[in-house]
């Protein structure tokens, strides 16, 4: 059941010291983002470490090229997937984040239907920035799945070095 107003998410493939996904949802003005090591998955059976970064600018969601070596973050950067997110089973998506879990329906060209962000508890060596990406079992859900990457030699040709609009730690 949806019960909020569509706003929009990013999925950025990043090559920085290690290929990751930064996954970013449009809340309160910012993009609160998280980096996907293993980048998200459409198979229910999977389990995605998500680990909280700082938020970015909203005029970084449809940010592409090539970070300058020196700065944070320095390699390619390309949007994977992009679309509209409406929160499941709240009108208050920040404060369910900020308790812990937020559901929500994702509508992109790749993340189809629902996923539920949850952060992890009870970590021995924690940080409390811990969560897990999960897509819940709907007519999207795909047990074969397999991420494929965008950053490709081709797309590489197209990046320009740019230096993404804010500052990231």
């Amino acid at each position: 059941m949806t019960t909020a107003k569509p706003q929009r998410f990013v999925v950025h493939e990043h090559q920085a010291k290690r290929l990751h996904y930064d996954f970013r949802l449009e809340l309160g003005g910012v993009l609160k983002s998280w980096a996907i090591p293993k980048g998200p998955s459409l198979n229910p059976a999977d389990k995605r470490l998500a680990v909280m970064v700082p938020d970015h600018v909203v005029e970084y969601i449809n940010f592409e090229g090539i970070i300058p070596a020196g700065r944070y973050g320095a390699g390619p950067v390309v949007v994977w997937d992009s679309g509209d997110f409406v929160p499941l089973e709240t009108h208050e998506p920040e404060k369910a984040l900020h308790e812990g879990k937020l559901s929500f329906l994702l509508k992109g060209k790749k993340l189809k239907g629902a996923f539920t962000l949850a952060r992890m508890k009870g970590l021995p060596k924690g940080t409390g920035k811990e969560w897990l990406l999960m897509k819940r079992k709907d007519e999207y859900a795909r047990p074969d799945y397999v991420l494929q990457t965008e950053i490709t030699p081709a797309k590489l040709k197209e990046l320009t070095e740019r230096n993404p609009p804010c500052e990231t730690e």
